[in-house]
């Protein structure tokens, strides 16, 4: 558990973030569910909030990782594009929280800028003008296709599905997408559980293009915002950079304390902090 900070420790806290920032020359921004969840998207960190948001998977019982396989979509494409096309839908529609605009301010100002390293299949990034060729995506994106038996190793835009999806029963309406080669069904280009058919090209293109960014940056700084470790890809990734870390986590914000700063509070509510913080020391401007 987090334990409670002040108000005192909590502007500290903001200030050694600013004088971090002020000293960095590339920004790493390593973001994981909570920071879509700060933007207003369902939390799936748990059944209930599932259910909340999908009641027919509740009656059903079936958990997040029963609806979130390839097997849901050989078993029952209908409802597995259900929720996956209530998702896109809800994520087309969904403008990014107030934190994504702060994170890309800092970043214009750094020698090097920014680059993103998510779990986040939501597209949010670059919906908040982000360089696209400068983000990660280690969990692949909901906006991309595949074949579902990867006939051809192919990945292509979702631009032209549009899901319509009965709320009630959370099952697709309209036609299933297909694959343009096969004819066969396609599926998310999202890494889901149990999954040995998600074709990683694209994720891997990017990770090149971090690699490459990373090798000019002298004095990274990594900003972690929302990442859990139920699923520990986005921390364990940060961890591994070897570079002084600000860990933004409601419940679960530690972090060591000669290298970083433990910031337990919403991604909005850190990003303004810190914001006003580089106010107040000259490096953004009102």
């Amino acid at each position: 558990m987090t334990r409670p900070v002040s108000a005192t420790e909590l502007e500290a806290r903001f200030q050694r973030c600013a004088r971090l920032i002020a000293q960095a020359d590339g920004l790493l921004i390593t973001a994981g569910a909570g920071l879509g969840v700060d933007s207003g998207l369902p939390d799936f960190r748990g059944s209930e909030g599932m259910w909340r948001a999908y009641p027919a998977l509740g009656r059903a019982g079936m958990h997040f990782h029963d609806i979130a396989s390839p097997n849901a979509f050989d078993t029952r494409p209908r409802l597995a594009w259900g929720f996956y096309g209530h998702r896109l839908a809800l994520y087309r529609k969904t403008e990014p929280g107030p934190a994504f605009a702060i994170l890309g301010e800092i970043g214009r100002r750094l020698r090097n800028g920014a680059f993103i390293f998510t779990s986040n299949v939501d597209g949010q990034f670059q919906k908040a003008g982000f360089d696209a060729g400068r983000i990660v995506e280690c969990h692949g994106s909901i906006h991309h296709l595949q074949c579902m038996v990867g006939c051809r190793g192919d990945i292509w835009p979702a631009d032209g599905f549009l899901p319509d999806v009965d709320a009630y029963t959370c099952k697709l309406v309209n036609a299933l997408p297909h694959c343009p080669w096969c004819r066969g069904l396609a599926r998310p280009n999202v890494l889901m559980f149990g999954d040995a058919g998600w074709i990683d090209d694209r994720t891997r293109l990017q990770q090149a293009r971090l690699g490459d960014w990373q090798r000019r940056v002298d004095r990274l700084l990594v900003i972690e915002i929302g990442a859990g470790t139920a699923i520990p890809s986005v921390r364990l990734f940060g961890e591994g950079r070897d570079a002084p870390m600000i860990r933004i986590n409601p419940a679960e914000s530690a972090t060591s304390a000669d290298r970083g700063v433990s910031l337990p509070l919403t991604g909005t509510q850190a990003m303004r902090g810190i914001a006003d913080a580089l106010l107040d020391a000259g490096f953004l401007e009102r």
